[in-house]
């Protein structure tokens, strides 16, 4: 033991020795340079030009939304200053005795019975995927709806995987067949197409042969009983017009901050970027609900397609494709509820942004190429209703007011333009905000919340136009059955009754509860993004002094209460 000992330490002098007559001797300090001065040289040369670049990028783009959106509000400034009203720019005139058909409840009253000859056909669509909550409300205002009996049919297409909730929407459907409606309740072996399989399934039945026109409202959607009498007449008295959209009233706007700023978004989509497109180009995205189509232009158009996870929008391009117009009427409202949970929301946003992206990864080409519209349509659907709506839009939120911005502030070299930062940002948000003055107080918080979900959305974006990860991912946007909350009217005119149940039959079954775990309720990449840029407003306070440190405190404290799950509200 003793010798191995002195052996060992033998060696270890032996090394310490030659060490000490090395030539070379290791400078710490001078590592420490040269490291320093090989990241000054990256940053030089890689770091700042590339931040550059998306300062210059990001300032483009701005300009490029900007003047999108001073463009609709022109146009709809001249269409309100000009009254150029759906009815004054196409031909409007009531179906046989429809003009005294709309408060009445009696068909034989109405006049309707008498003129039925003169009603069109129409087929009323409503896709069903495991909707407890709103499923009697649906069918009830479809079977409500203003039309001669034997010249409408109702359509239920049940795709639910529940087996309680598809024998009660069922029952619903019989229990609505015997007071004489003419609805048909429809089933599949397979949820192949999801949504678009459904609806494309439905056409293939022999009775939609007779049927001209197709109404559709998913779930959650309530049409006014007149409603195919102020629409359906478009598309009788103007052979070119294949879609008839109108616009989504919402029933619990005011249930949280969440719905709230849901509706601000949804306005100014509705009552400005459709109006804008259908006074201008005679196009629009169809939004896949409270909308009416001829059927001959669906079949010119090839059908349904699930391809996308936004077959409503691929359907309305491929048909404007064939040269066929659309038309929005703002004027007609259908009741619909807002996803109030920021998980349904987020579901929601992924499909919204996702599905555009790679739809026009799949026709940009076919766009440019079409020979039956014009250049101008085909400028409008490629550079302004896709890239700059459906991707710029998505990309500038994030990169710019997320990244770029925050960014800035570790880097001295970068300076970005007063206008680029307050003033054209600014005229944006305030364009956008018109579409619901009562909610201007709440503009600030709703643009902080727009960004955080711009995060959401560009990875959606990216994902569709690289048609990877969860492209083809279709969720349901739940609903909580928050039409029910809706005051009856005092009057008793729009009254529906909620509660028809058999009372053997139970409404909800008895759940279990399951355990939460810790890490699973919250978003880290909110959180993440957060801390990142609050990082930054602390730099810039204590070193950079650029004046972002205000906007950023507040933007990353956003990312943190959604990170955390504080906004919408908490599902039963």
């Amino acid at each position: 033991m003793s010798s191995s000992g002195g052996v060992g330490s033998g060696v270890a002098e032996e090394v310490a020795r030659l060490w000490r007559e090395l030539p070379v001797r290791m400078d710490w300090a001078a590592v420490a340079a040269q490291w320093a001065g090989a990241a000054a040289a990256a940053r030089a040369a890689v770091v700042v030009p590339a931040v550059r670049a998306l300062v210059a990028v990001s300032l483009a783009m701005t300009v490029m939304i900007l003047a999108e959106k001073l463009f609709v509000a022109a146009v709809c400034l001249a269409v309100r200053a000009l009254r150029l009203r759906p009815d004054r720019r196409y031909k409007w005139l009531p179906i046989g005795g429809a003009a005294a058909a709309t408060s009445s409840e009696d068909d034989e009253e109405s006049g309707l019975v008498a003129d039925a000859a003169a009603f069109p056909m129409v087929l009323v669509q409503i896709p069903m995927f495991n909707e407890r909550e709103v499923y009697k409300l649906s069918i009830g205002a479809a079977c409500s709806l203003d039309w001669p009996s034997d010249r409408v049919v109702i359509q239920v297409l049940d795709d639910s995987t529940d087996l309680v909730v598809k024998d009660l929407v069922e029952k619903e459907c019989q229990k609505w067949q015997g007071k004489g409606v003419n609805i048909k309740y429809e089933v599949r072996g397979n949820r192949k197409g999801y949504k678009a399989g459904a609806l494309k399934e439905g056409l293939k039945h022999d009775y939609v042969k007779e049927c001209e026109y197709i109404a559709m409202f998913d779930a959650d959607f309530q049409p006014e009983s007149d409603f195919l009498l102020r629409t359906v007449p478009f598309l009788v008295h103007n052979s070119e017009i294949a879609l008839v959209q109108t616009r989504w009233k919402f029933v619990n706007a005011n249930e949280c901050l969440l719905t709230r700023f849901q509706e601000m978004s949804l306005d100014y989509h509705f009552k400005y970027e459709q109006e804008a497109g259908s006074s201008v180009y005679s196009f629009f995205g169809f939004n896949g609900t409270a909308g009416v189509w001829r059927i001959a232009a669906i079949d010119d158009a090839g059908g349904w397609k699930d391809r996308t996870t936004v077959e409503d929008m691929d359907l309305a391009v491929r048909a404007t494709l064939q040269g066929w117009k659309f038309v929005y009427v703002g004027d007609v409202k259908v009741k619909s509820e807002l996803p109030s949970t920021f998980k349904a929301y987020r579901f929601q946003q992924h499909r919204w942004s996702c599905g555009p992206a790679n739809l026009f990864k799949k026709m940009m080409v076919e766009i440019l190429e079409n020979k039956k519209v014009s250049f101008w349509n085909k400028i409008h659907l490629w550079y302004d209703f896709f890239f700059v709506g459906k991707i710029a839009a998505h990309t500038v939120t994030f990169i710019y007011y997320c990244f770029v911005i925050p960014v800035s502030v570790w880097l001295p070299e970068i300076e970005i333009p007063l206008w680029g930062v307050v003033y054209v940002p600014t005229v944006i948000t305030l364009c956008k905000a018109v579409g619901t003055p009562s909610s201007f107080h709440l503009v600030i918080l709703w643009v902080l919340f727009e960004n955080v979900m711009s995060l959401h959305r560009i990875k959606a974006a990216v994902t569709g136009i690289l048609e990877a990860g969860r492209v083809n991912e279709w969720v349901v946007t739940e609903k909580l059955g928050d039409a029910n909350k809706t005051k009856p009217d005092t009057n008793g005119s729009d009254a529906v009754k909620v509660i028809d149940v058999e009372l053997t039959t139970p409404l909800i079954p008895k759940l279990k509860k399951r355990r939460t775990r810790f890490w699973d309720k919250y978003h880290y990449s909110e959180i993440f993004v957060g801390i990142c840029i609050i990082l930054s407003g602390l730099y810039d306070v204590l070193y950079a002094k650029k004046g972002y440190y205000i906007f950023l405190f507040i933007q990353g404290l956003a990312f943190l209460i959604v990170g955390f799950d504080y906004i919408g509200v908490c599902p039963p």
